[in-house]
């Protein structure tokens, strides 16, 4: 049995760090089979001498994320592990401290991944971002966060989100109301980030103003958006023609984000994603970059990463 030590600083420190009940160090204890047993000042960390050096790193890592003024839950515990893992326990620094904005209920939206943090410096850095992988990654909600910070800033004029009206594998039919009721159930994860961040009345003021714009991709054809923060959600279901004209739009003083999922795509057989087709002919282009999130990236359940893992084990195994 061997056996380290660790000190901490102030109690403050050791409440957040075993969190409610003790889940966050309940976690660490069943991912490597130790005991951590805290008393005073110290923590001892006993078991297998491999793991207990794991744990100790995953603690040192989560104490240090507490020093920056994080609070921890289960994602982070879960990702601090995993990085620890893969030995990239070092890169575990470069997390927290970065807010985006403040959502109208007062939470500080912040990047929770290296893969969300490297996305988020692309969006600062480039005009057009292509934000590609599964569900649940953030793609969305921190590209709507990164524009109100900049319609907050008054570094553009208007948010523009869109996205491409197709059905996840059901056919509908017609919807009743007028044409905005019709494309409303389309657009709905784009209503939840902004009434999020910017609150219900918020919102409905900038709408009013002409500030704040949701529509279908249908309506982009033909306009040029200059000071503009532009999004396009769900880009694997555009066409290349969809795709093209969508990126095409970009005036002066603007940029755009493109997200999506070439996992799930709903197109009709036989008709190629457009976002597959941008991320090939874009890759060389100055200013435009591409970030590719992983499983290890999600933010939702934990059950929506395994779930994802799953499946990409089930593709390969059709695939050999």
């Amino acid at each position: 049995m061997f056996e380290q030590v660790l000190n901490i600083d102030r109690m403050e420190q050791a409440v957040a760090l075993f969190g409610t009940f003790d889940e966050n160090i309940k976690l660490i204890q069943n991912e490597y089979m130790v005991s951590v047993v805290c008393r005073g000042s110290e923590l001892k960390i006993s078991g297998d001498a491999e793991n207990v050096s794991h744990a100790v790193k995953v603690i040192e890592s989560l104490l240090s994320l507490i020093n920056k003024g994080e609070a921890l839950s289960e994602q982070n515990v879960r990702y601090c592990m995993s990085l620890v893992n893969e030995g990239n326990e070092h890169r575990i620094g470069q997390l927290g401290g970065d807010c985006i904005c403040i959502t109208s209920k007062g939470r500080p939206v912040k990047p929770k991944t290296l893969g969300q943090k490297s996305y988020v410096s692309a969006i600062r850095d480039n005009t057009v971002t292509v934000g590609v992988g599964p569900a649940g990654t953030g793609k969305t909600y921190l590209a709507v966060a990164m524009a109100v910070a900049a319609f907050r800033a008054r570094e553009i004029n208007r948010i523009i989100l869109t996205r491409p009206a197709v059905e996840a594998g059901e056919k509908l039919g017609f919807l009743p109301g007028d044409l905005q009721s019709k494309v409303d159930p389309y657009l709905r994860p784009l209503y939840d980030a902004l009434f999020d961040m910017l609150g219900a009345e918020t919102y409905q003021k900038y709408v009013e103003r002409g500030n704040i714009e949701v529509a279908p991709l249908a309506y982009m054809r033909g306009r040029t958006l200059d000071d503009s923060f532009i999004i396009l959600d769900e880009a694997q279901n555009t066409t290349p023609e969809q795709m093209k004209m969508f990126l095409t739009r970009l005036g002066f003083n603007s940029k755009m984000v493109i997200t999506g999922d070439i996992t799930q795509i709903d197109l009709p057989g036989g008709v190629r994603s457009g976002l597959k087709d941008a991320v090939r002919i874009l890759k060389d282009i100055d200013g435009i970059e591409t970030v590719m999130f992983s499983a290890k990236d999600v933010v939702r359940n934990r059950l929506v990463q395994d779930i994802i893992r799953a499946y990409e084990n089930a593709g390969q195994k059709r695939q050999k």
